[in-house]
């Protein structure tokens, strides 16, 4: 692995934007996504399209040191900010992970124009989305690769949820009271999982520390991170009533995973569940933060994957 890049971003070819996806404006349940957007170079032929889908405590800014190496290899890239989370809106409602796939597929069909199939990467609770999106809407998915997380519906869910390092699970689950007690100490609740899970330490500077806990405190925003993790009951049944009635995906799917996080987390049991074709990369050099401990591995491997199946 090379060494962590400090240097600032090219954002230059980026296009950010903000579009309505449903409800009334200005109500509790209006949903508006807010994104990045990278196209090729522009002597570069593109090949496709990659959607990144983030995880918790993050935002599409976990990605900013993988878009423009993606892109020019020729890929569309896009990547959102959840509902809920970064520059979106922060909704009361809605988040089982299938209606969040579906925000993201209404993004990038209807408001972005994506006519052909897209390759989905979902880290943490956006692989959790990613396998949503999948199982949703199969006809317009090249190919899918999530890891670094226990997908609701598998052994290995049913497993992790009471391990010593899910602890955050059942504080999550509680109505109200997570909200009470990390309210004005944002910073130092999600600092203690980038330290706790993460091998490359100088991956994640204060700086972007600060990025994520200023996003976390906005009006709302703890509320929606912690709702996501309320919703898993139903992420459960929606993922065991769709093996039921569907049988497994067809979708070709890649595990992708840190070489150093949890052992748990790496097993491509999980995928064996709920695939019928699975591969599994594990990025050398990193723990749970794998894009941004170790950006070069992760696109490595996110690009052997999209270029098998474009």
């Amino acid at each position: 692995m090379s060494a962590f890049h400090t240097f600032p971003i090219d954002d230059s070819r980026w296009r950010r934007g903000r579009v309505h996806i449903s409800g009334t404006v200005s109500t509790q349940d209006e949903v508006t996504l807010a994104y990045i957007e990278c196209p090729p170079p522009s002597l570069t032929a593109e090949k496709g399209s990659i959607l990144l889908i983030h995880g918790f405590p993050q935002t599409s800014y976990q990605f900013r040191h993988v878009i423009n190496p993606l892109s020019e290899a020729g890929f569309r890239i896009i990547a959102p900010d959840y509902r809920g989370a970064g520059e979106s809106s922060h909704p009361r409602h809605g988040f089982d992970k299938m209606q969040m796939a579906a925000d993201l597929h209404e993004l990038l069909h209807k408001h972005l124009r994506v006519s052909k199939p897209v390759h989905v990467v979902g880290h943490d609770i956006g692989g959790m989305i990613a396998h949503a999106y999948a199982a949703s809407f199969s006809a317009d998915i090249a190919s899918v690769a999530w890891g670094e997380c226990p997908l609701p519906g598998t052994s290995a869910y049913e497993q992790f949820k009471d391990a010593p390092g899910a602890f955050h699970f059942h504080f999550h689950w509680q109505p109200d009271l997570p909200e009470l007690l990390v309210v004005g100490k944002e910073k130092l609740y999600l600092k203690h999982f980038y330290h706790r899970l993460g091998k490359n330490y100088s991956a994640i500077t204060d700086v972007d520390l600060d990025h994520y806990a200023t996003m976390f405190a906005q009006a709302g925003g703890s509320r929606c991170g912690f709702d996501v993790y309320r919703a898993f009951a139903k992420d459960v049944e929606d993922n065991k009533r769709y093996l039921k009635e569907k049988g497994k995906c067809t979708v070709p799917m890649l595990l992708l995973a840190g070489k150093e996080g949890q052992p748990m987390l790496k097993d491509a049991g999980q995928g064996f569940e709920m695939y019928e074709q699975v591969e599994q990369s594990h990025v050398a050099g990193c723990g749970h933060w794998v894009a941004e401990e170790n950006p070069e591995g992760f696109v490595e491997a996110v690009l052997a994957f999209a270029n098998k199946h474009t």
